[in-house]
């Protein structure tokens, strides 16, 4: 067993952890996101911050390519090439960029576009095109390498271009998985080393994609108008969070 734990982390929580992965799966297939930022909630309390983010880059994006396999049929293809294209400048620009804005000022900023794309009325990001597509990849690719935070932005922004609660599951699960692996990329550039939580995220992704699989076969069950109502009341309360936590951090 203790091949399987990194340094200083007790055997509780790492069945924790394990545990966690299973849930923020299934959350994530069932309602298209939530699972994400619970996961690195839950990681942020028992790893170090040096490797909180890349151990969560690499969980993420296993559990978002588990997610795409299983769903891979209702995966809307035709907005990966422009999507990439732009994920791929953002990824660029985020790797070669500097960028030292206060974490309460971002927190503001995600809240306050997260609510906005949810309830105005916005051109659907399917309906500007290909370079409407593209400038959303480069813009949320280039927030995920600041502040690993993409997942909301990208749910909040495709919603309404895709009307079919599978078809906007699958395509979110495509458009994150690409953009964990580029950012996987950049930290491994940057001399990054995972080697000792290789066994931690070994069993978190096994865990995570039974939790796919659960999460799955809940989502084709559910009605497409509580499927709606559900993921605009937890858009709303990540965004609703973002804005406290700021606003508390400014405040003092």
């Amino acid at each position: 067993m203790t091949a399987v734990l990194p340094p200083d982390l007790s055997g509780g929580a790492v069945a924790l952890l394990v545990a966690v992965s299973f849930f923020t799966s299934a959350l994530t297939a069932a309602f298209a996101l939530g699972g994400g930022i619970t996961l690195i909630a839950v990681l942020s309390l028992v790893l170090p911050v040096a490797v909180l983010v890349p151990v969560h880059a690499v969980v993420q994006l296993c559990s978002n390519a588990g997610r795409l396999m299983v769903q891979r049929r209702a995966v809307a293809w035709r907005v990966m090439p422009p999507f990439l294209l732009g994920a791929l400048a953002g990824a660029w620009i985020g790797a070669h960029t500097v960028v030292a804005l206060p974490e309460a000022t971002l927190d503001l900023v995600l809240g306050a576009f997260i609510l906005i794309v949810t309830f105005a009325k916005i051109p659907k990001v399917a309906g500007v095109g290909r370079l409407g597509t593209a400038l959303a990849g480069l813009f949320t690719t280039l927030l995920a390498m600041f502040v690993g935070a993409a997942g909301p932005v990208n749910a909040a922004l495709f919603a309404k271009a895709f009307p079919d609660r599978q078809r906007l599951v699958a395509t979110l699960a495509a458009i994150n998985a690409s953009q964990h692996a580029l950012k996987l990329v950049a930290f491994f550039a940057l001399g990054v080393t995972l080697s000792d939580y290789a066994g931690l995220i070994a069993l978190m992704a096994a865990s995570g994609f039974a939790g796919t699989l659960a999460g799955t076969a809940l989502l084709k069950r559910l009605d497409e108008r509580l499927f709606r109502l559900a993921l605009t009341v937890i858009l709303a309360l990540l965004a609703i969070d973002l804005l406290r936590r700021g606003a508390g951090a400014l405040l003092g």
